[in-house]
This record gives structure tokens, C-alpha cells and sequence, in this order.
């Protein structure tokens, strides 16, 4: 592995990390337990995550009659819930950051379990082939001290020392932005031929279209105000590109043609998510300014 490879990983786990602690700071104890007893938005979440966007994921392949490789990398993605840019894109949004935070990490941890059933269960069904086994404990830990732990430790912060989280929480969310730009940057630097590879092909708007169905259907599958169905949204939209490229790794040996689809649907379907949340933003302040 190279230099410039290991200093994108240690930046996306910081982004990861900050972003979470930054959500932390943000929340409170009684914002948090509203969310996580709210039963009929529990269940929506993990029905849209967990069986709708699989779903989608595989329709909109058949739609757009992917080649081989694209096929098999947005059945991947569909199947996996709880990307942490969900968490972070509540917060461009001006969203309910405790909502998304919490069910990012909700997703993150139930997805590390099922994403290996799902996967195969689509797979076989559509004849792509390529059986799933990952190492369930490894991811979940990997939940844990990239995400739960940093967000608990802000929560904690909050709780305990109002103050110093209000004053530490601009710092973070400054340290979070900057980083994401970065982890942005950092992807297209690495993996810009194979999206312009397949530029002109359906894949980039098959990635594209499924990431904004999906933003309309996490929406859609939520209960509660606009600014948390939203937040709900974008959380779907975002998929968890870990334990896809883990799959990858164990079912198709690493394929290039699968990474490179991978990466170029992960990215268009960013596309299509990012500046919904702007939009979003943008929308949210002009309210705030009316008289």
C-alpha cells in the first residue's frame, strides 16, 4: 500500500470519527431517547434499508441493463445500509442531526449482519453469482470504534459539560467539512479512469437515478417533521461502501471491473445526493430569513 493510499485511510477515518463525535456534541440525551423509542420510524428505517432499496437496487440494474460488473456493484451498494456521508449530509442539510447520527449507526451495526444474507439472496435470484461471507464480528467492530464510540463520547461531552461542547462543536464541524472535501477529492483522484471509463454508459446513471430514488423512498419510509424525514433520506441514500468492497474482495477476487464500478456508482450516486442536501440547505435558510 502506498503513501498517498494510507494518508487517504487515516483521513476517512478521521472524517469518519469527527463527524460522529460532531454529531455528539450536537445531541442530547432526551433528543437521542426520542429517536430511538420512536417505534413506527424504527421500523419504516430498517423496512426501507434493509428490503425496499435492495429491491430498488436490483430493479433499477435490470432497467438499465447493466453489464455484468455494474450489475453486481449496485446490487452490492443496495444491499448495504449505513454509509457514514448519511450522517454527515444531515448536517449540510441542516437536518435532525440526532436522527440521522442515531440511525446511521443503527444501520451501520444491523447491516454489517445482513449484508451478507441480502447479498447472496439478490445474487443468486439474478444470477450474478459470487457467494458472500464476511466477517460479521470484524465489521461490526469496525462500527464501533469508527462510530459509535466517537458519537457516545460527544454525547457524553454534551451531557456532562454543556459548555465545553458548545465550544469544541464549531471546531469539529469545521475539522468534519474539511475533511469530507478531502475524502471527496481523494476518491476522484483515485478512481477517476474508471468513471470516465464509463462515461457514456448506463452505469454512472443507473448509480445516479438509484441514489435520488432513493433519497425520495427514505423520505418517503419515515415518520415525524420534514427536516427528519429528509434526514431519513439522505441517511438511505448513502450506502456503506465498506462491506462492498469486502464482498468484492471474497466473492469476485478483486475484479477490477467490479472495483471500478463500484467506486463509479458510490460516486454518481453522491452526485445525486449532495446537492439534493445543498438544495435542502439552502431552502432551510431562506426560511429562517422571512420575516
Amino acid at each position: 500500500m502506498d503513501t498517498l493510499q494510507l494518508l487517504f485511510n487515516a483521513v476517512t477515518v478521521i472524517f469518519i470519527a469527527v463527524t460522529m463525535f460532531a454529531a455528539g456534541l450536537g445531541a442530547t440525551l432526551p433528543a437521542l431517547r426520542a429517536v430511538v423509542v420512536d417505534v413506527p420510524l424504527l421500523v419504516l428505517v430498517l423496512l426501507a434499508n434493509l428490503v425496499v432499496l435492495p429491491l430498488l437496487g436490483w430493479g433499477v440494474a435490470v432497467l438499465f441493463g447493466l453489464p455484468s460488473a455494474a450489475f453486481v456493484a449496485l446490487l452490492l451498494i443496495a444491499s448495504s445500509p449505513g454509509g457514514p456521508f448519511g450522517a454527515k449530509l444531515g448536517m449540510v442539510q441542516n437536518g435532525d442531526v440526532v436522527a440521522g447520527a442515531a440511525m446511521q449507526v443503527l444501520l451501520a451495526a444491523i447491516g454489517s449482519i445482513t449484508f451478507g444474507p441480502t447479498a447472496n439472496i439478490v445474487l443468486q435470484a439474478t444470477g450474478a453469482g459470487g457467494a458472500v461471507a464476511l466477517d460479521v464480528p470484524v465489521l461490526m467492530l469496525t462500527v464501533v470504534i469508527l462510530q459509535l464510540v466517537p458519537f457516545t463520547v460527544g454525547l457524553l461531552v454534551r451531557h456532562y459539560a454543556a459548555a465545553t461542547a458548545l465550544a469544541w462543536q464549531p471546531v469539529a464541524a469545521r475539522t468534519s467539512n474539511i475533511t469530507f472535501l478531502i475524502v471527496l477529492a481523494g476518491m476522484l483522484a483515485g478512481n477517476w479512469r474508471d468513471v470516465v471509463a464509463l462515461i457514456g454508459s448506463r452505469s454512472l446513471l443507473a448509480g445516479f437515478v438509484f441514489s435520488g430514488l432513493a433519497l425520495l423512498l427514505g423520505t418517503a419510509l419515515a415518520t415525524g417533521p420534514p427536516v427528519r424525514r429528509t434526514t431519513m433520506g439522505t441517511v438511505a441514500a448513502v450506502r456503506n461502501v465498506g462491506p462492498a468492497l469486502a464482498a468484492v474482495g471474497l466473492a469476485f477476487g478483486n475484479a477490477p471491473a467490479v472495483l471500478g464500478a463500484l467506486a463509479a456508482v458510490l460516486l454518481s450516486g453522491l452526485a445525486a445526493a449532495i446537492p439534493a442536501a445543498a438544495v435542502l440547505s439552502r431552502r432551510r435558510a431562506s426560511l429562517h430569513e422571512e420575516p
